[in-house]
């Protein structure tokens, strides 16, 4: 009798007992280039992450370009992808990921006022004008990336193609300047912060930019997949709040210098190759454009996809509007003040 009382009362406690609490959300999120995404610079900042390590837990991972990302999220190995206007429309129409939901904006290029990825020859290279490279060997750092895209859109306006009247070779990002001097490309995109180092910037000029090539681009958006989001909205929204939070104490001009010390540990360049363009509003000596409440441009990336039908990377249009899901960015805003 005294055993039946007891299994009785533990099966009691058990039904009274609190539920478990669920685990926190893994949020594995890409990132290309330091600094520029926000993979990086976010956590940096003690007390602003307010949901970190309880609702998700954060862990950034580099990927060489946006391209590489259409297979890590179609194998679950990251929940949300930093992904250019190229690589999203790619991953719907090629890779059939047809569950993909671009959920908040990143980077921005070529808005009015704000830096645009810069098309680079040497200072002292015969090359004048687009027409000047037929017959040349051009780099970039993944075919179908968010600026290999606009290098062949501005190639195409001058009748130029690969492998008909010029060559485009890949490779990393960190060759730039060796491949130049060497003459072994005779012209190569610089982004920022590669922009802003004089020891990369010095010995080149630039013959177009990335807006020349196809006016605003989305460069960077942030992109999960729709069964992510469902099974982890609360998770998601708490975790865009935090970024959001973030991102507004970086613009702020009173954190300028903490900001600028912070990106100088997470690329190990001195602070002071920071202080005249991070997050500021100055031309191709600023830093790129970000909606700071998480608003991607849409009609832009209609308008770079329909842009990659016309260079035969798409095989068709795809309505981009289909695979926006912005509510979370919403609803994480309005917690902010």
């Amino acid at each position: 009798m005294q055993s039946i009382k007891a299994l009785a009362l533990l099966a009691f406690g058990l039904l009274c007992a609190p539920a478990t609490q669920a685990e926190p959300l893994k949020i594995r999120m890409s990132y290309i280039q330091p600094v520029s995404n926000w993979a990086t610079m976010l956590f940096q900042t003690p007390g602003l992450a307010r949901h970190l390590n309880q609702s998700y837990t954060f862990e950034a991972l580099r990927f060489q370009g946006t391209p590489l990302l259409v297979q890590a999220l179609a194998a679950n190995e990251i929940e949300i992808g930093n992904f250019s206007f190229s690589a999203f429309p790619i991953a719907v129409a090629n890779a059939g990921l047809s569950d993909l939901r671009i959920i908040a904006d990143e980077i921005q290029d070529g808005v009015p006022g704000y830096f645009t990825d810069q098309f680079v020859v040497l200072k002292d290279s015969p090359i004048k004008s687009v027409d000047d490279l037929k017959g040349q060997v051009l780099g970039t750092n993944v075919a179908g990336s968010g600026t290999d895209i606009p290098l062949r859109a501005m190639l195409l306006k001058h009748n130029l193609k690969d492998k008909v009247n010029v060559t485009i070779v890949e490779f990393p990002s960190s060759a730039t300047l060796p491949m130049l001097l060497e003459h072994k490309v005779a012209l190569r995109v610089m982004v920022m912060p590669d922009y802003a180092d004089p020891k990369l910037r010095n010995p080149v000029r630039p013959l177009f930019t990335q807006a020349d090539a196809m006016g605003i681009t989305q460069l960077g958006m942030w992109v999960a997949r729709a069964s992510v989001i469902e099974k982890n909205r609360a998770a998601l929204v708490d975790f865009l709040e935090d970024a959001l939070r973030q991102e507004r104490w970086y613009y702020d001009p009173a954190n300028h210098k903490a900001a600028t010390e912070i990106a100088s540990k997470v690329t190990k360049a001195p602070p002071e190759q920071f202080d005249s363009w991070l997050f500021k509003k100055n031309g191709a000596d600023g830093d790129y454009y970000r909606d700071l409440n998480g608003k991607p441009n849409i009609e832009a990336v209609q308008s770079n996809v329909d842009d990659m039908v016309k260079l035969g990377f798409l095989k068709s249009r795809i309505e981009v509007n289909r695979y926006v899901d912005l509510s979370l960015v919403a609803e994480a805003v309005k917690r902010l003040p």
